[in-house]
């Protein structure tokens, strides 16, 4: 790969990594009207200064935010650039400089978890090890020093599904981890497979949820999907985003749950609690048609209706994805109790979300949901006072 200027990797590089897009929706999505964003404001409406005073006291756990250390950046990182911008936006830092972007966006615990695939990738003993240095760090390290702002999922040696069970049972029981975050395939597997039950039984008996982050493709699906190299407007990394948080991680999470659903591993789990970031990963939009024509076709092989899984089995976080007019649509499809909030840190911005949240019209009761009761309850944990 070219190298290629500070400026243009950092303009190209603004999706890379994990987040759901930086170029997040401006908190004028609180204030404007969805359906016809040119109106003329109402005078009597609410003023934009007036929007960013609502609920400042309200109180915020992040769902899903991000860490890297130089071992893991190295790891999964495509060249020197992409390893320089991780560092300069704070991936690696979980000291100072990540309590005061909590501190200046109001959200009070940040539950960490590592950058995307994380040890997926790693075999063997190595990766068990990986995993287990990693979870480590954050016990010893952050949760440590400062108690009550930090807690964390588990990074799990996947393709080691017994020891990645016995990790997670391991993180939960001896260092308070609230369940495990997955990062997309695992080795062109994914968790419906049969290789995995040992680590959904775990979780089940643990009582925590699985976080399914996305992923990248396998190399077989990126070539026939993503790899847009022959074409002359290509540029440097565009395939790479196109493949992720541009449009591809977000068809690859709800792939997997509808293939989560379709094959049944509810119906061996019931309780197995799965956790969706990025507003629900188009979820809202396809809601309706899913449920429609995946309904009739499984009918007779699954013990409940096809959209009745949404409801008992997801909770959805709203990461990256600070737009009310999605929010509204989740809302209509999903229980204001399965829905959390989360930033996507540090690839999107804390403050421009919390402000966002805070202007958005709901009854405060559902707010205080969102923003960290439904947290507290599914990992069973309180918000600390300060």
């Amino acid at each position: 790969m070219n190298s290629m200027g500070r400026r243009s990797f950092l303009a190209a590089a603004t999706a890379l990594g994990i987040g759901a897009g930086v170029s997040t929706h401006a908190i004028t999505s609180a204030v404007s009207d969805d359906k016809n964003p040119k109106k003329a404001p109402d005078q009597n409406a609410d003023s934009t200064a007036d929007i960013y005073q609502r609920d400042r006291d309200l109180p915020f756990i992040g769902a899903e935010e991000t860490f890297s250390t130089p071992e893991l950046l190295k790891l999964n990182s495509i060249n020197a650039d992409h390893i320089a911008f991780l560092a300069e936006i704070g991936l690696a830092d979980l000291g100072q400089r990540r309590i005061d972007d909590m501190d200046t966006g109001g959200l009070n615990v940040q539950i960490l978890s590592a950058h995307t695939p994380s040890v997926q990738n790693v075999p063997g003993k190595k990766g068990v090890d990986f995993a287990y240095r990693l979870n480590r760090l954050l016990a010893e390290g952050p949760i440590a020093k400062h108690p009550g702002r930090f807690k964390a999922f588990a990074t799990l040696p996947l393709q080691s599904p017994e020891a990645a069970a016995d990790e997670l049972e391991r993180s939960v029981k001896e260092d308070g981890f609230l369940g495990a975050l997955t990062n997309g395939h695992i080795t062109k597997k994914y968790l419906d497979h049969p290789d995995f039950e040992p680590v959904l039984a775990r979780a089940v008996a643990l009582d925590v949820p699985i976080y399914l982050h996305p992923g990248y493709p396998a190399d077989e699906i990126f070539k026939i999907l993503y790899d847009t190299t022959r074409s002359q407007y290509t540029k440097e990394f565009q395939p790479y985003i196109f493949s992720g948080s541009g449009y591809g991680w977000h068809q690859e999470v709800l792939t997997q749950c509808i293939r989560m659903i379709t094959y049944g591993v509810f119906d061996r789990f019931p309780t197995l609690k799965i956790i969706i970031g990025h507003m629900g990963e188009g979820l809202p939009f396809y809601y309706e048609r899913i449920v429609n024509d995946m309904g009739e076709p499984t009918e007779s092989s699954l013990k409940k209706p096809f959209a009745q899984y949404f409801q008992d089995n997801f909770w959805i976080t709203t990461s990256a994805f600070p737009q009310t007019h999605l929010l509204t649509l989740l809302l209509k499809h999903i229980s204001v109790d399965r829905v959390m909030f989360a930033t996507d840190y540090p690839f999107a911005d804390i403050k421009e979300q919390t402000d966002w949240f805070r202007g958005v019209d709901l009854p405060r009761e559902d707010k205080e949901k969102i923003a960290f009761r439904n947290a507290e309850k599914l990992f069973k944990m309180k918000v600390p006072v300060k």
